[in-house]
């Protein structure tokens, strides 16, 4: 065979370049051909014969309905997916999965799912075969200058990460605009700075208290099953204290010992006197940090605090009284803390409060090394969506692929980002659905499911030993129009002629390929399709990342005097477990699903404190206007003690304008009205920064609500006991 590649350049193409070379520098030859890796390859979605009719066979893979990276188990009973659960192998869920997780079968049998690729001629889109759309995009790619290719996704990893690299370095572009609306991209800075490390493992498992400033850790922070799991933990005894100090009321917040509400934008204000009040009864907890630092936390008194925040004196007296009682604690900050002009800023002191605490190493522990940096995840939030509108303004992008990511719905209408899309002249979509982006494509491809594909993936977020995720097929594909996103990229790149990948005939064969050469070291000796079996057995295989440090390093930041305008409306455009950020909104099983704190469904609804509606002249059910300076959105009001009365909160997820019969033409969109305010420090999106007017409207549809009353009126339905009571009878007698 004429097509040889060296064995550095084969481990690239396999995903296992970079620091894996290393590894695997005594398990392959110098020179290695495609040719002896290449196998007899028959369907894997033929019936075996130990299937028996009616009785269920389990298989696992990975669930792919938020970026968390969660183990599935399939259950399939005569070639149909009926139930998913989580797979108990993976660290990253230990077998538990949340309601998205197990709506991916919704997904899956979606009536309103794509079945063959389309193509824009005229002003709609047409029926076009398989060899007819990828003959376009070889058509429109050729002798195209590299930097005007660009990919636009979500958050992608594994080998199919590592075709896209390829497809792009063939081209000779090096963009890729990685885009997520729900991130922790303003972290993963602070953390980066200030520990060394972007993504610390975080130990809610050791912690004797947890204080949160608005990181919805049990919705949608992170990786919500996981901390569930260690959550658990945390509650046993001697029962850990939960502190969640955010504007307005998460499903974390509601599970709190104690919640406080802060003014929109004022969470390290509020930070920062908890280390004043720490260091008032203990001096030393500042020594060794910079003058700057320990000005910063003296200029921060309770009393000025709570004017600022909102917050009672009391409270942050309380908080740091629990902080010096009971350690090792653990301080995280998310979506509110991040999501403003000094967001940064805000989080570095969350992060000061941890150093002074001594917190780093004991709950917050580094995530060492991935050894194969071509597979980790690429991570994204709203800066590349920024980033990507000027360039597509400037004209300087010619083809674009989309894929996973709905840009058009999660763009402020200020960017004007769908104006802008038509200056790109070839705009592909791999899609299972016509969403708001698909809509402006040039051509669609449809997709596999995610239980009909191939695949590997690497969470962002490792908590504990980290692993590479397996999916594989749970069933045959119901549509045979669609395709695998790993074989479409093999078609494409042998297209391009990119070497060392031409004698794949599909993804399976690639990935078994792939895992072949694998460092030996991995295999436990085991042939290589022992190791195989084992691996889509399991659904996880473990990677050793080694031992990594973490420094405690004291950044210079500053706080304004008063980062918030006292007496002003702040939109929140919060998130919510089952709707995420839109992308579960064509899913009939999350639509029908209550709200945790307001038990709305099938629509949207601003929160708003009692305070605020006694102002407003308004009750739950009556209908408001929410203006700010890029645009107007009407919603029935939800009155609710749980927020800030600075706040005004709309729930993300709503207001599609495609995206199927289930999503099309139900609530608003709290991120349209978004103004293009941005973090000072990171240029992320300054999503909680938003000044709005509020004013009583017309009346809506009828507000639909699970439940009756929120309280129990007096009858004692539900007993309460103190956390000492617990600890001294059910938790440690």
């Amino acid at each position: 065979m004429s097509n040889k590649v060296n064995r550095r350049d084969f481990l690239k193409i396999m995903g296992w370049g970079g620091v894996g070379a290393t590894l695997a520098g005594c398990d392959m030859p110098t020179t290695v051909t495609l040719e002896e890796g290449k196998e007899q390859v028959t369907s894997y979605l033929v019936p075996e014969e130990y299937v028996i009719p009616g009785v269920g066979v389990y298989y696992a893979s990975t669930c792919l309905q938020c970026p968390a990276g969660c183990g599935l188990h399939g259950r399939v009973r005569e070639g149909r997916i009926l139930k998913l659960e989580g797979n108990p192998e993976s660290p990253v869920n230990q077998g538990k999965l949340c309601q998205m997780g197990q709506a991916g079968v919704q997904t899956h049998y979606n009536p309103d799912r794509l079945t063959r690729p389309m193509a824009r001629k005229g002003s709609g889109l047409t029926p076009v075969s398989w060899d007819e759309a990828l003959s376009m995009i070889q058509s429109k790619t050729s002798g195209l200058a590299g930097e005007r290719f660009a990919w636009f996704t979500d958050t992608v990893s594994g080998h199919q990460a590592v075709l896209m690299d390829a497809y792009r370095e063939s081209i000779g572009s090096s963009r890729h605009y990685v885009h997520e609306i729900i991130n922790n991209s303003v972290a993963r800075q602070v953390n980066q700075d200030m520990l060394g490390d972007p993504q610390p493992h975080l130990r809610f498992d050791k912690a004797r208290v947890v204080l949160s400033f608005g990181a919805d850790f049990l919705g949608t922070w992170q990786s919500p099953v996981h901390n569930a799991v260690e959550y658990a933990t945390f509650r046993e005894a001697p029962r850990g204290v939960l502190v969640q100090v955010e504007p307005k009321m998460t499903l974390t917040g509601a599970n709190a010992d104690l919640w406080v509400a802060v003014r929109p934008g004022t969470e390290g204000v509020f930070a920062l006197a908890v280390a004043n009040a720490l260091s008032a009864k203990d001096p030393a907890r500042l020594d060794g940090l910079p003058d700057k630092a320990r000005q910063l936390i003296r200029r921060y008194d309770i009393k000025k605090a709570s004017r600022i925040t909102g917050a009672s004196g009391d409270h942050i007296v309380k908080v740091s009284g629990w902080l010096a009682e009971r350690s090792p604690s653990l301080v995280i900050a998310g979506a509110s803390a991040e999501g403003h002009e000094h967001g940064y800023d805000t989080v570095a002191a969350t992060m000061l409060l941890n150093i002074i605490l001594g917190n780093i190493g004991k709950t917050i522990e580094s995530s060492g090394t991935f050894p194969f940096p071509q597979l980790a995840a690429r991570t994204g939030g709203t800066k590349d969506l920024i980033d990507f509108a000027k360039a597509v303004d400037d004209k300087e992008l010619d083809v674009v692929f989309f894929r996973g990511a709905n840009p058009v719905f999660t763009a402020p209408e200020t960017l004007g980002l769908k104006e802008k899309l038509n200056k790109v002249g070839f705009k592909v979509a791999f899609s299972m659905f016509e969403d708001e982006t698909t809509r402006m494509a040039d051509l669609v491809l449809p997709m596999y499911s995610p239980l009909e594909d191939w695949g590997t993936h690497v969470a962002a977020y490792q908590p504990g030993p980290s692993v590479i995720a397996i999916q594989q097929p749970l069933m045959q594909p119901l549509y045979d129009q669609t395709r695998g996103f790993g074989d479409v990229m093999l078609s494409l790149l042998k297209m391009q002629k990119a070497a060392g990948y031409s004698d794949y005939p599909d993804y399976y064969a690639y990935l078994r390929d792939a895992f072949s050469a694998m460092p030996g070291s991995l295999k436990n000796g085991a042939s290589d399709d022992e190791f195989w079996a084992s691996v889509m057995q399991k659904g996880v295989l473990a990677v050793d990342t080694g031992e990594g440090r973490l420094s405690a390093n004291v950044i210079d930041f500053d706080l304004p005097e008063n980062p918030a305008k006292e007496g002003a409306y702040h939109l929140v455009p919060s998130a919510r477990l089952g709707m995420w950020d839109g992308r579960h909104a064509n899913i009939p099983w999350l639509q029908e699903a209550p709200d945790q704190i307001s038990k709305v469904v099938w629509d949207s609804w601003a929160e708003i404190h009692p305070n605020t509606a006694r102002k407003l002249g308004v009750k739950t059910g009556d209908a408001i206007k929410i203006t700010s300076a890029s645009g107007t959105i009407e919603a029935n009001v939800y009155v609710y003690k749980g927020i800030h009365p600075d706040a005004i909160a709309v729930p993300m997820g709503q207001g599609h304008e495609a995206y199927g019969r289930y999503a099309k033409g139900r609530g608003v969109n709290p991120l349209k009205i978004l103004a293009l305010n941005t973090e000072g420090k990171t240029g992320e999106l300054a999503h909680h920064g938003t000044e709005v007017q509020v004013s009583r409207t017309s009346v809506r549809d009828a507000m639909v609500q699970f439940g009756g009353s929120e309280t129990q009126m007096g009858r004692k339905i539900i007993a309460t006991v103190t956390a000492d009571v617990y600890e001294r009878t059910e938790g440690e007698a």
